[in-house]
């Protein structure tokens, strides 16, 4: 993450990425695929991981933005840091900047970690399209109508419809990434739509990946 990435780093086995929108139903379609077999690997988790007390992360973090983004226990004020970055477009690319090499390896190495399965390893980032996925397997992204974002964010997270849309906008429209897409999975409807859209995507996942595989000559090798 953080720029183009090595296509040749990731091409170790068959691999999913999957991205959406904020309130799309990314999380929920991520549970699904795990539910199924799927290798979750979760950029948010490890985004967590690699600014826990005493890593570099935090500390470049403290050093760019300040104490003021520290708890009094000394860890992230994950509030106190989204006020300053959701609101400055150049502290938001300086955390980036910060973070997205950290978080590129730790994806990567967590990838390699299943070379010698036949795992489908789903790796679940928002900024998946931005970050250069392109080319690095299946690309799945979940979409949700602009209302049906708004109600959610309002009515299960409990934010203002001026937040919601705010938070909206500091991504990447989802019409580019749908424009990117190989698989996208509308979540308009209900949690029964939404099971039965992601079966079919397993079923199709499965036979690339057998596909993937098959046209492997190093898969075929004794």
């Amino acid at each position: 993450m953080g720029g183009s990435i090595d296509a040749e780093v990731w091409s170790v086995l068959y691999q999913v990425g999957l991205t959406g929108g904020i309130a799309s139903g990314k999380s929920t379609v991520s549970q699904l695929l795990a539910a199924k077999g799927a290798v979750l690997i979760d950029a948010d988790k490890i985004a967590r991981e690699v600014v826990e007390p005493g890593t570099p992360g935090l500390a470049a973090i403290v050093a760019d933005f300040g104490e003021g983004v520290l708890t009094p226990a000394g860890e992230l004020d994950r509030e106190a840091l989204g006020r300053i970055v959701f609101e400055d477009a150049d502290a938001n690319a300086r955390l980036r900047a910060i973070l997205y090499p950290d978080i590129g390896r730790t994806i990567v190495e967590r990838i390699e970690a299943q070379r010698d399965t036949d795992n489908i390893v789903v790796v679940d980032a928002a900024l998946l399209v931005e970050s250069g996925w392109e080319g690095l397997g299946t690309l799945i992204v979940v979409a949700a109508d602009a209302e049906r974002q708004v109600e959610r964010m309002v009515g299960d997270r409990g934010m203002s419809e001026e937040d919601a849309l705010a938070r909206m906008a500091a991504q990447a429209p989802v019409e580019e990434k749908i424009a990117k897409a190989d698989i996208v999975i509308w979540n308009n409807g209900s949690r029964l739509d939404l099971t039965r859209r992601v079966d079919e995507v397993w079923d199709e996942l499965v036979a690339l990946r057998n596909a993937d595989r098959a046209a492997d000559p190093a898969e075929s090798d004794p």
